[in-house]
C-alpha cells in the first residue's frame, strides 16, 4: 500500500484552485478549509457549482476525494463547559460535516478544544455528544477525526487515553464514521518523542492504536520548533525542528502510515500567490520530494 503524501495548499481563488497547486507539487492527498477557519462557519453552506468546480480540480491534479481531508475551524471547541459555547460549536462541526460530505471528501478532523473547568472525563462526554449529533444529523460516508493537540493550557486531546475517551464514548452504531489522526508536532510537543528511535516510534503508534483500537485516520507531518514537551505548537518545516528528519524516516517506515492522508501543515514560501496562479509552492515540492526520498 503507498504512502499519500499531501499538503494544506493555499486557497486563494478557492478551494478548486488549491487542489490544482497540491497537485503541481506532486501531492496525492489534500487538506483544505471550507469556511474561514477562525469562524464557527454554522451557517455556510456548499454550492454545488463549488463542489463540482472543486471535483474536476482533484481530477485534474490526480488526488481521489477519499484523500481529501477538511481541517474543521479552530473554535469548534466542543470541549467547553459553557454550554452556549458548546451548543455554537457543535453546530458547526454538524455543518462542517454537512459540507464536506456535499465535496464528497474523506474525512474532516477537528481539535476538540479546552476542558476549562480541568473535568476533562465531562469534556470528553462532551466531545462525543457534539460528534454523535453531526453524525446522525448528516448521512454519508465522511469520517468525523479527533486531531490530537499539543498539550497547551487545559486543552483535551494530547493523549492516547483522553482520545480514547472521547471515542469511547460514541456510540456503537456510529463509531466507524469517527476515529482520530495525529499531528507530529502535537505529538513531539505533547512528550511523545519521536526523535528517539525507530523503536520508540513504533511504540507511539502502538500505545495509541492499543488505547483507541485502530489506525490513525491520517498524519499532519510538521516539524516542531519548540522541544519535547514543550506544548507549544510551532511548525517549521521537515528537518528545520527538533524532531528532525530521522523522526520523519522512522514514521514513514511504520506499515501504519500507508494509505491514508499524509499532510503537510509546514510554512509556505508563497502565501501571498495569485489568485489565478495554480503553481506549486516551492516549499511544498521540496517537502513533499523530501518526503517520497524518505519513502523509497
Amino acid at each position: 500500500m503507498p504512502h499519500f503524501f499531501g499538503t494544506h495548499a493555499i486557497d486563494n481563488g478557492g478551494i478548486h484552485m488549491a487542489a490544482l497547486r497540491a497537485g503541481s507539487a506532486g501531492a496525492r492527498a489534500l487538506q483544505v478549509f471550507t469556511a474561514p477557519p477562525r469562524f464557527y462557519g454554522e451557517r455556510a453552506g456548499m454550492k454545488p457549482e463549488k463542489a463540482k468546480r472543486f471535483h474536476e480540480a482533484l481530477a485534474e491534479a490526480g488526488i481521489e476525494p477519499r484523500h481529501v481531508v477538511v481541517h474543521g475551524a479552530y473554535v469548534l471547541g466542543v470541549a467547553t463547559p459553557d454550554e452556549a459555547k458548546w451548543v455554537r460549536a457543535s453546530a458547526g462541526l454538524t455543518k462542517e460535516l454537512e459540507r464536506s460530505t456535499a465535496l464528497g471528501v474523506g474525512a474532516i478532523c477537528f481539535h476538540p478544544g479546552s476542558a476549562s473547568d480541568g473535568d476533562t472525563a465531562a469534556a470528553a462526554k462532551r466531545v462525543a455528544r457534539a460528534i454523535s449529533a453531526a453524525l446522525r444529523a448528516v448521512e454519508g460516508s465522511t469520517r468525523v477525526l479527533v486531531e490530537n493537540t499539543a498539550g497547551a493550557g487545559k486543552t483535551l486531546g494530547r493523549t492516547a487515553a483522553e482520545v480514547a475517551d472521547i471515542l469511547r464514548h460514541v456510540p456503537d452504531e456510529l463509531r466507524e464514521r469517527t476515529g482520530y489522526g495525529l499531528d507530529t508536532c502535537h505529538l513531539f510537543a505533547s512528550g511523545y518523542a519521536l526523535n528517539e528511535s525507530r523503536k520508540k516510534v513504533g511504540e507511539i503508534l502502538d500505545e495509541w492504536e492499543d488505547a483507541t483500537g485502530e489506525h490513525p485516520g491520517f498524519i499532519h507531518l510538521n516539524d516542531s520548533e519548540g522541544a519535547l514537551g514543550s506544548n507549544k505548537d510551532r511548525h517549521v518545516l521537515i528537518g528545520d525542528g527538533q524532531i528532525g528528519a530521522d523522526g520523519f524516516r522512522w514514521l514513514l517506515a511504520d506499515p501504519r502510515s500507508r494509505g491514508i492522508p499524509l499532510i503537510l501543515e509546514t510554512p509556505q514560501e508563497n502565501p501571498e500567490v495569485a489568485d489565478d496562479d495554480p503553481s506549486a509552492d516551492p516549499w511544498d515540492t521540496r517537502m513533499i520530494e523530501l518526503l517520497n526520498g524518505m519513502a523509497r
